[in-house]
């Protein structure tokens, strides 16, 4: 197909009244969810996965992109207001977005985090749209030897996704590991850690495991510290973020906007560090660097274009490669595994018009984040005082539901349970969870490509080294666990501690 005619046949997908009604709700789930501290992006996409397999697989899917892409923004809201991010990503703007608030100019702040994140976002989908179908092409060069050598690089994400501690890190991902080995052996039909039961032969639900991991805990968490400290409630006062104030700010935000599409198109870097590192780059920059710290809008622009560029970025991995880009997009992974589709550069040639669908789609997103974005902002106050005592028993129950509706099956229940006491476990032990994830998804992918290039060869590892792809692979994964190892080495330990009530570790 040509690319007009793929424009068409995506345009064709997506112009339905349906479509726009999820990419609303989605956005707005997610800015509701970044907003409420003890929820996350990442709880909000796992909770609303469930939902989207009796869709359309773009309906679904987009579902999750606006939810992906509210989050995101929806966590700037109480990072300004209350001193306390909804998200990870949010992190960067509190240090001039709250002195903002407490000058009464909180409006101001979220007005500016709004349109920062639009902007970014908007590049970040473009950029998308530009790369992802260049990588894909090259990618269809691929057999088992390339595609084992680019996952084994991959798993090096578990680095970018563990936190403080590598070794805890490592350990959570060899945990993963070993639970994907659960099931029926592809290659010679070998049950393995089944313990004679039958339910367990397909191996863990994917399902099951994911919103275990990650909703269950945060549960847990909030079940066992009923009161969380919140910060006091800032009014948004009477000012207004301006033109003059976006003009005085645009260079930070597209400076900022590609410090995000280039950390998101990179596996496992994730929001937080584009934007710190967005926002450190404005200070650097900025003719008032001094202010910085104090309430500078440059400041906020400069945190929220970092970590907005990231989320279109993150599928750019995903849609060429079939390589999940942060967590959150290794979540969403399950709903195209749910409707029969295989991430990566085969979908641009079987299913290219669902890729221009979600192109469009995306774009679509980035102007309803900024309505639905205005208006949560003149309604955080309300989204803030939900009670712990109606919000912990809705989440549990949409847990349930969203496990059981997969294979209508009581058994997936009951792995969700037990993972969730897992995650729980890891929570108090400091041990993330995204590791875990990652290397569950990426491990049976590791193993079945390693096993086809040994059938090719007959046993010959040397098929692992053919061709300069290979070669590249091996020289990036090499180079990456040396900089691992040496950043690893120079960091102190950290000590142990009690797990945080508003955020859940995520990329």
């Amino acid at each position: 197909m040509s690319f007009v005619d793929s424009l068409l046949a995506g345009l064709s997908l997506v112009s339905n009244f349906e479509v726009f009604l999820a990419l609303a709700v989605g956005v707005a789930i997610g800015v509701v969810a970044g907003a409420i501290p003890g929820m996350s992006a990442t709880m909000a996409v796992a909770l609303t996965l469930p939902f989207t397999f009796t869709l359309q697989p773009v309906t679904g899917i987009l579902l999750l992109l606006g939810v992906y892409k509210g989050g995101i923004f929806g966590g700037s809201i109480p990072a300004i207001l209350i001193k306390t991010p909804g998200t990870p990503a949010s992190s960067a703007t509190v240090m001039d977005g709250h002195p903002m608030a407490e000058r009464g100019e909180a409006g101001r702040a979220l007005g500016m985090a709004l349109w920062a994140s639009c902007t970014a976002d908007l590049v970040s989908n473009l950029s998308l749209i530009l790369f992802a179908g260049w990588l894909a092409s090259f990618a269809l060069n691929f057999g088992p030897p390339e595609f084992f050598t680019l996952i084994l690089f991959s798993l090096t994400i578990i680095a970018g996704v563990s936190g403080n501690s590598l070794l805890r890190g490592a350990l959570s991902a060899l945990l993963g590991l070993l639970f994907a080995t659960v099931g029926l052996d592809l290659i010679y039909g070998t049950n393995r850690f089944t313990f004679g039961d039958p339910n367990m032969m397909g191996g863990l639900n994917f399902i099951a495991v994911l919103i275990g991991l990650f909703a269950i805990p945060e549960v847990l968490a909030m079940a066992w510290h009923p009161t969380g400290h919140l910060g006091k409630t800032r009014s948004l006062g009477k000012n207004k973020v301006t033109f003059a104030d976006y003009k005085k700010s645009f260079r930070s935000i597209i400076r900022g906007s590609f410090i995000g599409v280039f950390l998101g198109s990179i596996p496992g870097i994730g929001a937080a560090p584009a934007a710190f590192l967005s926002y450190s780059e404005a200070r650097r920059k900025s003719k008032n660097k001094e202010n910085f710290g104090k309430g500078e809008v440059e400041g906020v622009a400069a945190a929220e274009a970092g970590n907005n560029g990231v989320a279109g970025a993150t599928l750019i991995p995903l849609l060429a490669l079939g390589v999940p880009g942060d967590v959150i997009t290794a979540i969403i992974i399950g709903a195209f595994m749910v409707h029969g589709l295989q991430p990566g550069p085969m979908m641009f040639v079987i299913n290219v018009d669902l890729i221009y669908g979600l192109f469009i789609g995306l774009i679509v997103s980035s102007v309803l984040l900024l309505f639905i974005g205005s208006a949560a902002i003149r309604g955080f106050k309300y989204v803030a005082d939900i009670p712990r005592r109606i919000l912990i028993p809705t989440v549990l129950i949409l847990s349930i539901y969203g496990v059981f509706a997969v294979n209508n099956n009581v058994f997936d229940v009951g792995v969700m349970l037990v993972m969730g006491w897992v995650g729980y476990l890891m929570m108090r032990l400091d041990v993330p969870a995204p590791p875990f994830l990652i290397a569950f998804i990426l491990g049976p992918l590791l193993e079945d490509n390693f096993r086809q290039a040994m059938l090719m060869s007959g046993g010959n590892p040397t098929i692992l080294m053919r061709g300069p792809i290979t070669w590249f692979f091996w020289g990036l994964t090499a180079i990456t666990v040396f900089a691992i190892l040496k950043t690893g080495m120079s960091k102190p330990k950290p000590a142990l501690k009690q797990p945080e009530l508003a955020t859940q570790n995520e990329s």
